[in-house]
């Protein structure tokens, strides 16, 4: 076993804990190369994962929110897909949203 010492001495910075460039390659999202380390740009995403979420507010009755936890729970302790709220909530309206011709 090693020489033990006081707490203080082991966080005294003896020099970088991370690799400089790693660091920026994580911050701004870019790989970096084994050989090289030099950052690369990340491969662009595809259109199917280019959609992004965002927050939505909205009320609704309070037994159609009873109904849909209850669902949800029910189907996540069943394993069953879709099973969280936001999950059921897209399946739900996305067909609404085709039919009406709001989406593609």
């Amino acid at each position: 076993m090693g020489e033990r010492r006081a707490l203080v001495e082991g966080l005294k910075s003896t020099g970088p804990a991370v690799d400089p460039q790693a660091e920026k390659a994580f911050v701004f999202k870019r790989e970096v190369s084994e050989a090289s380390q030099a950052a690369t740009p990340m491969a662009t995403p595809t259109a199917a994962t280019a959609l992004s979420r965002v927050p939505l507010s909205t009320r609704i009755r309070s037994d159609f929110s009873a109904a849909l936890k209850r669902a949800s729970l029910e189907r996540q302790l069943a394993g069953v897909e879709p099973n969280t709220l936001q999950d059921i909530l897209e399946q739900a309206v996305e067909p609404w949203l085709r039919s009406n011709g709001y989406l593609k």
